[in-house]
């Protein structure tokens, strides 16, 4: 078993998106190779309803799918094809985009007036891209929640981990989502697939991340492999962790436990085109969409 390398930690952006929700962001646009095949995720949480209430009003996309994995409050959607529905604490949306949909989402705080949820997009391979659009609306109870021995316990949204199976499926790029928990200053080894790219997103408490090959960081133990372990200074909230290649990895939980979505999938190596939520191969296929939305023929189902 190889420890997977840290390749950098990064706080998540401030940023405002929709008709004004103040969210954070912890990559997209530019340059996303380090997580092929993801695009972006946002973190949306606020403890005041004008942080969030003005939402996401009506936008489109194209070629890629949308996760909205929500923690706090509720998100009303609707779209083009008439579907609707309203996600509520513990509850998943993934939404395959394909050949195109218009859509709405509208947060709403708990009685307390938090929301908290978080929005990944997933890339859809070439041949994919103008697939007919679906929902797979996924409620709290139908997730997957294994507690081990330890006490980590771990919700399966999407793929297969510790001998359960998200119920997120018929997605291209294979990726394997996780809600992953683990209690103060406990340390566990949490497999990653070698031919998989991989991040973790901090959320609450802290924890460090493992390191057998970077020559930097607080040398903590030397047991693993029989090799001398570089742990990194703990992360904490909003902190984005992208790993290097290897089948494992390995996190010491902070004197206050630590929860942390633990995400990775099976690369695409595509040419990306981006313009907005609209997410396509090449520049002429970007001009098509444009051309489509303002001729009225976006929809194609």
């Amino acid at each position: 078993m190889s420890i997977r390398p840290v390749k950098r930690v990064a706080l998540s952006r401030p940023t405002m998106e929709g008709a004004g929700v103040r969210l954070r962001r912890a990559f997209g646009f530019g340059d996303t190779s380090d997580f092929d095949p993801f695009l972006m995720m946002d973190d949306f949480r606020g403890d005041s309803p004008s942080d969030y209430r003005a939402g996401f009003p009506w936008h489109p996309h194209r070629g890629i799918e949308t996760i909205t994995y929500v923690l706090a409050g509720t998100v009303e959607h609707q779209d083009s094809l008439g579907n609707k529905g309203q996600l509520g604490a513990g509850d998943v949306q993934w939404m395959t985009a394909g050949s195109g949909i218009l859509h709405q989402e509208m947060p709403a705080g708990d009685p307390k007036g938090r929301m908290h949820g978080f929005q990944l997009w997933a890339n859809l391979p070439s041949r994919l891209k103008m697939t007919k659009p679906r929902y797979q609306d996924v409620p709290s109870k139908e997730i997957p929640e294994i507690t081990d021995d330890d006490g980590v316990t771990v919700r399966v949204i999407c793929g297969e981990f510790w001998g359960k199976s998200g119920p997120v499926d018929g997605v291209a790029a294979e990726p394997r989502y996780l809600d992953v928990s683990v209690p103060a200053g406990k340390k566990k080894r949490l497999k990653v697939e070698d031919y998989r790219q991989a991040f973790a997103y901090v959320f609450e408490g802290s924890a460090a991340f493992a390191d057998a090959s970077e020559p930097f960081g607080v040398l903590r133990e030397a047991e693993a492999n029989g090799q001398e372990v570089l742990v990194r200074d703990p992360v904490g909230n909003r902190s984005l962790v992208v790993f290097g290649a290897g089948d494992e990895i390995v996190v010491q939980a902070g004197e206050q436990g630590v929860r942390f979505l633990l995400v990775s999938g099976r690369p695409l190596r595509e040419p990306i085109a981006w313009h907005g939520p609209i997410v396509m191969n090449t520049d002429a296929e970007i001009s098509q969409a444009m051309v489509d939305l303002r001729a009225g023929t976006f929809i194609r189902q």
